[in-house]
């Protein structure tokens, strides 16, 4: 705990100077490691400084934006830390974007400056004497590994292959970017307050369409001593936390990888999804911290991977991003139990505003189907829908938090922001969630549904009018309906229902056709796994599409 480094408050700090704090006080201690290479915390701050003066010199200032499109890599997590310590705000971007999505990104946070891996740079816009970007550095896999290292990003199934840039294109390989010579470059940096933003994360919020929500280094730092302290973790020297969860969301980038640097723990890099790979490192790298979707954890039990394993090491299991059923919950913590850890699924509930967890289920007392208590500093009730007055414990209502923690904003747009950010009468700020639950006598929060629609795969939110405006614009589209529905292997799976308008013949053709302009326009997973032509829409009483009647036939 980080009362153990002789700081009892870390609010006050940058995220940078965290990161000191933790290499004053476990200097050749582990901070991440990547593919079997192991880089300590003196180690890692050298290459955070090296970075942040790399940036520098290509013109990245104090409040600069710049785009992070990677996976879970030391680029990204070294670029991270190096951009705060410039006061610079990290732009975090899902890989799997679309490019319309990636250049709306880029053109609302006015980031001039970009890294991505070579795969993806025909996503990124062309740079342009008009356009927003100024710089793409494109980054390998493969780049922090030793050569004779470098052969696994094959195993990885990655392509690691760097496009030919063009003298002049504005693009810089990470290679280069990273070996310039910055002798000369100005070593004077700026002191990053604690209200100062650090970071903006893109969220479809409560409405769907996809605002950036902008945090600052405050929010990380109380969110992450809130989590160590109500969830009892342990800084021993030696612990590691699976880092598994992705940099581009809130709950991955602050539970992942800002709390071990908080804690001054390892932080193992998993920089693609698989069971395969993250069973192979529970016990072979004896994880301690698992945090992830409901999702995961299921399907860790269903490999038949871990079966006579050894999982004594596990300390700490931590499930958010999606409704997570009791029964699933029951099958880990059996499975947890059988395999020789004395600990058991915590479950939490959190949103991108809030940036991570606001809640956790107590490390002593279970509730069932509980998102458990407010984190220290933090709190949480139930309003009547509609309404800022609260509702009786037991009333089922809007769910709203508080806590230094929210977000100050939603970027370039105030009139979203106060919809759902409000003082009450208590003069605390709350942030109204649009998800339905209750709270018990004893504070404990109860998570029910989401007041909008939206369909939650493989832990990501997927917002069904944002499919139905794509699909709605193709010609050959009279109306179309999205729903989600249960899948073993992704929560609920992307389904699409489509009228053709008259005279159109659902061929294979047409149905390809449709779906690779999807594709598109669409982040990958967010793309319908099955389309459904229909001659018509049920509709309810004031004639709109029935999509709850779509969901039942289905």
């Amino acid at each position: 705990m980080v009362l153990l480094k002789g700081v009892a408050d870390v609010s006050g700090l940058s995220l940078y100077e965290v990161l000191k704090e933790s290499v004053d006080f476990r200097p050749q201690s582990p901070a991440y490691s990547y593919l079997g290479v192991s880089v300590s915390f003196t180690e890692f701050l050298a290459q955070v400084d090296h970075i942040s003066l790399c940036y520098r010199k290509i013109g990245v200032s104090e409040g600069d934006r710049v785009v992070i499109c990677l996976p879970n890599c030391p680029q990204a997590l070294i670029s991270f830390y190096a951009l705060n310590k410039l006061g610079a705000i990290s732009v975090m971007i899902h890989p799997l974007s679309s490019a319309p999505e990636i250049e709306r990104y880029i053109n609302d946070s006015d980031s001039k400056v970009a890294i991505t891996i070579g795969k993806l740079v025909g996503n990124f816009p062309r740079i342009t004497s008009e356009s927003v970007l100024r710089t793409l550095i494109v980054a390998s896999p493969v780049d922090p590994l030793p050569a004779i290292k470098r052969g696994l990003a094959k195993l990885m199934k990655e392509d690691v292959r760097i496009p030919r840039l063009e003298k002049g294109s504005g693009m810089i390989t990470w290679k280069e970017f990273s070996s310039a010579d910055v002798s000369f470059v100005d070593r004077g940096f700026p002191k990053v307050l604690p209200d100062d933003p650090a970071c903006i994360l893109y969220t479809g919020g409560t409405t769907g369409v996809n605002k950036g929500a902008v945090h600052s280094n405050k929010s990380f730092n109380t969110s992450a001593m809130g989590m160590v302290q109500a969830s009892n973790l342990q800084e021993t020297d030696g612990m590691k936390m699976l880092a598994n969860l992705p940099m581009f969301h809130g709950f991955g980038l602050c539970t992942c990888f800002h709390i071990p640097v908080f804690m001054a723990v390892e932080s193992v890099l998993m920089p693609i999804f698989s069971v395969d790979l993250i069973c192979k490192a529970i016990t072979k790298d004896r994880i301690n911290y698992i945090a992830g979707v409901p999702n995961l954890f299921e399907k860790i039990v269903d490999s038949g991977l871990l079966e006579d394993a050894d999982m004594s090491c596990i300390a700490g299991v931590f499930c958010g991003g999606d409704y997570i059923t009791t029964e699933s919950k029951r099958r880990f913590d059996e499975f947890l139990k059988a395999r020789g850890s004395n600990t058991f699924m915590r479950v939490g509930y959190g949103s991108t505003e809030v940036l991570a967890a606001i809640s956790l289920t107590d490390r002593y007392v279970e509730r069932t189907g509980s998102c458990g208590l407010a984190l220290p500093g933090f709190y949480t009730k139930i309003v009547k829908q509609g309404t800022e007055e609260k509702a009786l414990n037991g009333e089922y209502g809007e769910i709203c938090v508080s806590g230094p923690s929210l977000m100050q904003g939603y970027l370039n747009n105030e009139e979203e922001t106060s919809k759902v950010l409000r003082k009450h009468d208590d003069g605390k700020t709350w942030f109204h969630t649009g998800d339905i639950g209750y709270m018990d006598d004893d504070g404990h929060l109860y998570f029910i549904s989401r007041m909008k629609r939206v369909i939650v795969t493989s832990g990501y939110n997927v917002y069904p009018s944002q499919i139905e405006n794509i699909l709605n614009s193709i010609k050959q589209v009279k109306e179309s309906c999205v729903i989600g529905v249960p899948d073993k292997d992704r929560g609920e799976m992307v389904v699409a229902f489509v009228v053709l308008k008259d005279c159109m013949q659902a061929t294979e053709k047409l149905r390809k056709a449709i779906a690779d302009y999807v594709e598109e326009n669409i982040a990958l997973y967010a793309r319908p796994r099955e389309y459904r032509f229909v001659q018509s829409m049920p509709k309810t009483k004031l004639f709109k599409i029935d999509y709850k009647q779509l969901e039942n036939d289905y």
